[in-house]
């Protein structure tokens, strides 16, 4: 089957307490208990997008452990085709998170697996009927320039969503039909949102969190309002939702504007429950949404 989506990008175990409040330097802060549920950018966003329609495939690695056992599982129930993610002689890479009661979390990353996800692994992918690539970090960044490199000679439409912040080639940004970066990611990289487009894409969107995201064109920015939910639970992966959600419709045909729209709804709903990719809504849930 012919994937239209290609997302390369990281594979993580996310390891998730909650705690009342963050620890200080020094400090122990009792927490709940841990729960493992499947997560990493990549993953989150390849997710997303199956749930909300899209036909996706992830290119990323996983370890042969027990954590990549589940990431698979989850990837695979949701309908993204795991052909492309490779068995790693390193462990599954992990995320460990804190989230606090107002549902905001705290990350540390370690990549493991992640790091084994190759230029030679982007050659491997037949990019014939992809009409949108999406990457994501926390893979090694030498991996995403040659992808959005291949994928721009073959007339494929490149998505960068630009977390954490890394130094690009000029020429790799100017290949880039849209750069996502949240609001403080975008205040590292330019003085305005307007000179995002300075260093090359075409398009940029800058996700705003409860305040929705701004799409930003050289015609202009539109603002793109979200909507409300009656209680947040746990933000951890709301921006790979949105991500996974704008890919999925853009590689549809929507405009920019409109895949926002929709990837702004996608990204609410999964804030009203815990986890990353065990709270992103399908289609349906969705289209639900909008008919109330």
């Amino acid at each position: 089957m012919t994937n239209t989506l290609l997302v390369l990008g990281s594979a993580n175990a996310d390891l998730v307490v909650e705690v009342g409040r963050r620890p200080a330097g020094g400090e122990t802060v009792l927490g709940g208990d841990t729960v493992v549920l499947p997560g990493g950018k990549g993953a989150n966003t390849a997710v997303a997008a199956a749930r909300v329609g899209a036909s996706v495939a992830l290119v990323g690695a996983v370890g042969g452990d027990g954590y990549g056992s589940l990431l698979r599982e989850s990837l695979e129930s949701s309908g993204v085709d795991t052909l492309l993610v490779k068995t790693s002689s390193r462990p599954t890479g992990i995320a460990y998170i804190t989230v606090t009661p107002d549902g905001e979390n705290s990350i540390v990353v370690s990549p493991g697996a992640n790091a084994d996800v190759s230029p030679s692994d982007v050659d491997a992918v037949s990019f014939d009927g992809a009409r949108v690539l999406t990457c994501s970090l926390e893979v090694p960044l030498e991996t995403v320039i040659h992808a959005v490199d291949v994928a721009a000679e073959a007339d494929v439409r490149t998505v960068l969503n630009l977390s954490p912040v890394a130094e690009l080639p000029a020429e790799t940004l100017a290949r880039l039909t849209v750069l996502i970066v949240n609001e403080h990611e975008a205040a590292q990289l330019a003085p305005t949102w307007h000179d995002l487009l300075e260093l090359g894409p075409k398009a940029a969107i800058v996700t705003l969190g409860a305040r929705g995201a701004a799409v930003v064109a050289m015609a202009g920015t539109v603002e793109v309002p979200s909507i409300q939910v009656d209680e947040v639970v746990d933000t951890t992966g709301a921006g790979d939702a949105f991500a996974g959600a704008f890919s999925a419709r853009f590689a549809e045909g929507d405009t920019i504007v409109k895949a926002a729209e929709y990837a702004v709804k996608v990204a609410a709903l999964s804030v009203t429950k815990a986890g990353a990719q065990p709270s992103y809504p399908t289609a349906a849930e969705v289209s639900s949404l909008a008919a109330g």
